[in-house]
């Protein structure tokens, strides 16, 4: 039986958090530990309960949800984020990334879909809502951002086309499992070809691999 994941939802309407809350409970390995009515209430219980996950809202009473999700990824590094949000805002999705937010997932999203994404970031996924992952596609492509500066001894290294297939497949928002039964390769295989892009383009997370990979011209979103 897998471990279950606890979880922590913070969201400002009553009617949603509940409605959200009684049908994550429905789910044999997720287990909603508390609700928060705010961003303060959301960073405070986090602190205190240790979820796995906390599920949070972007536009907060007391703490923003930004805020809120920096604290959380600052004082808790074992505790994961996740941002369900109706705004799909350029400044919101970038600043909650960076924050530190795990995913981005829309609440016209199906209930599914969010079931799936928590499994996702529990096993150490990024699930980005497909429009969430384009916009940060378009910002780069627009802005023409340069890449930082890398170390000489990497500076010429590029992927390996296996390592590519990877990426395409976190491009897809396919997890470890997934890509491994597209590609014919075992799970194991694939986290060691993530250890090796993010070593070679000097990331930390699934979505930043596959944002550093468009910015250097080696993947494409499909429009």
């Amino acid at each position: 039986m897998s471990q279950t994941i606890r979880l922590l939802l913070a969201d400002d309407h009553a009617l949603l958090r509940q409605g959200t809350a009684e049908l994550l409970r429905r789910e044999p390995d997720l287990e909603v530990i508390a609700e928060a009515r705010d961003g303060l209430e959301a960073v405070e219980l986090a602190r205190r309960l240790k979820p796995d996950i906390v599920i949070i809202d972007v536009r907060m009473p007391v703490l923003s949800g930004v805020e809120a999700t920096r604290r959380i990824c600052d004082s808790l590094p074992n505790v994961k984020v996740l941002i369900l949000t109706a705004h799909d805002d350029d400044e919101y999705v970038l600043s909650l990334l960076q924050a530190g937010a795990s995913g981005y997932l829309l609440k016209t999203a199906p209930a599914s879909e969010l079931v799936k994404a928590l499994r996702q970031v529990q096993e150490g996924d990024s699930p980005l809502d497909p429009m969430i992952a384009r916009k940060l596609v378009c910002h780069l492509t627009d802005r023409h951002e340069p890449m930082p500066p890398m170390s000489a001894d990497r500076s010429a290294e590029e992927l390996t086309a296996l390592e590519l297939d990877v990426l395409r497949g976190l491009a897809r928002g396919f997890n470890s499992r997934a890509i491994a039964d597209e590609l014919a390769i075992s799970d194991r295989t694939v986290q060691t070809h993530l250890t090796n892009i993010f070593a070679k383009l000097q990331v930390s997370s699934r979505t930043e691999a596959v944002l550093s990979a468009i910015r250097r011209g080696w993947l494409t979103l499909d429009p």
